[in-house]
C-alpha cells in the first residue's frame, strides 16, 4: 500500500480510507467533479443595463422639466408684457406687445 492521497478533492462523504481499500482491492473509483461555469452570469450584464435605463429615464425627465419651465417662463413673460403695456427708459420708448385689438 503506498501512502498517497487521493487526486483531487472528494466528497466529505466519502473518506479516504475507502479509497484506498478500493485502490488495494482493485474496484473502480468514480469520482465526479463538477465542470466549472463558463461565460459570465446574466447578473454582470443585467446590472450596467439597468443602471443605464435608469440614468436615461432621470435625463428624460430633466429635459422635460427644463422644457416645461422654460414654456411657462414664456407664457408668463408674454402675460406680463401684454399687460405693462409701453416702458420707457431715458426717452425711449419700447412697446412689449401689440394690443389684440387693432
Amino acid at each position: 500500500m503506498t501512502d498517497r492521497e487521493p487526486p483531487g478533492t472528494l466528497a466529505p462523504h466519502i473518506p479516504a480510507d475507502l479509497y484506498r481499500q478500493a485502490q488495494t482491492t482493485g474496484r473502480p473509483i468514480v469520482i465526479v467533479t463538477h465542470a466549472p461555469q463558463t461565460g459570465r452570469p446574466a447578473r454582470a450584464y443585467l446590472i450596467p443595463i439597468v443602471i443605464t435605463g435608469a440614468c436615461a429615464l432621470g435625463l428624460i425627465g430633466t429635459v422635460a422639466a427644463v422644457l416645461a419651465l422654460l414654456e411657462y417662463a414664456a407664457h408668463t413673460a408674454a402675460a406680463i408684457a401684454g399687460a405693462a403695456g409701453p416702458i420707457g427708459i431715458g426717452g425711449l420708448t419700447l412697446k412689449l406687445a401689440r394690443p389684440n385689438g387693432k
